[in-house]
């Protein structure tokens, strides 16, 4: 484990924000939210759309958004109560990795289960102070997420792991030429031997992202590897090895997906 600077950064796991929305507003967010993002119902109902997808939110359920997914919820109908967590850190991605949560996914529990109240008791404990440095909301996120993969019921597992099945050829191949800035639609859609329609929709099913998007997203993921495995190599490079053809595109998609320039996250690490 890290330890944090004061301001928490440098912990594996970092809370942004956390609350309860008594009334909860409708919400819209065309590019997605730039971290980690959880929602869950405590009362009444709401509709959550990301995708091409429409998810209900009664009581027992939550949705955690992955960044950078458009998404927008609202009300069904009444008063819509609800929890929401977002949360970051140099290990999030890899500890949601290791605990098979690869894409934007709905969850439901039962009343008795540990998930029930328990980010509503994490709220508690940041509102009674005394956590300078994140120490204890970073290891909350993290007996958060190991709860909700042991207990939380993932209602579409199913066609979306047929449909990362059937993705995977494309997704190894995606990992052995994301450095290619040349790569378009028209190759990914010829790996698979598909429509580019179908294979977008195929992504927004899975991920929650476009095929473009996502190539984006894998492209900064190696380019945080590089800054910190390899401090000698310059930005410049590092961008032109991930597949961008200019470095202050690089920098600005790099500070939009991660909040920090590339130079910061490197001296954060």
């Amino acid at each position: 484990m890290q330890f944090a600077d004061e301001g928490g950064r440098l912990l594996p796991l970092t809370m942004e924000s956390i609350g309860y929305n008594p009334q909860q507003e409708q919400v819209s967010r065309p590019d997605g939210y730039h971290l980690h993002h959880w929602i869950e119902t405590l009362s009444g109902e709401g509709i959550l759309h990301f995708g091409d997808k429409s998810v209900p939110l009664p009581a027992g359920t939550g949705m955690l958004l992955l960044p950078g997914v458009p998404h927008r919820y609202e009300a069904l109908e009444g008063k819509w109560q609800t929890y929401y967590l977002t949360f970051g850190g140099t290990s999030a991605e890899s500890i949601l990795e290791s605990l098979e949560i690869h894409f934007s996914a709905f969850f439901s529990w039962e009343q008795e289960a540990p998930l029930n109240g328990m980010v509503g008791r994490m709220l508690e404990r940041q509102e009674a102070g005394g956590d300078m440095l994140g120490l204890e909301s970073s290891t909350g996120i993290y007996r958060f997420l190991l709860t909700l993969s042991k207990f939380g019921q993932h209602r579409s597992n199913a066609p979306i792991s047929r449909n990362i099945d059937k993705l995977q050829p494309l997704l190894n191949w995606m990992e052995s030429r994301y450095g290619d800035p040349d790569i378009g639609l028209s190759d990914l859609s010829a790996c698979l031997g598909v429509s580019g329609r179908h294979l977008g929709n195929l992504f927004l099913q899975t991920f929650g992202l476009s095929p473009y998007a996502y190539m984006v997203r894998l492209r900064i993921r190696k380019s945080k590897e590089m800054l910190i495995g390899e401090p000698s190599v310059t930005v410049k490079t590092i961008s032109q090895r991930v597949g961008f053809r200019d470095v202050s595109h690089f920098v600005a998609t790099f500070h939009k997906q991660a909040g920090v320039t590339p130079e910061q996250f490197r001296r954060l690490h």
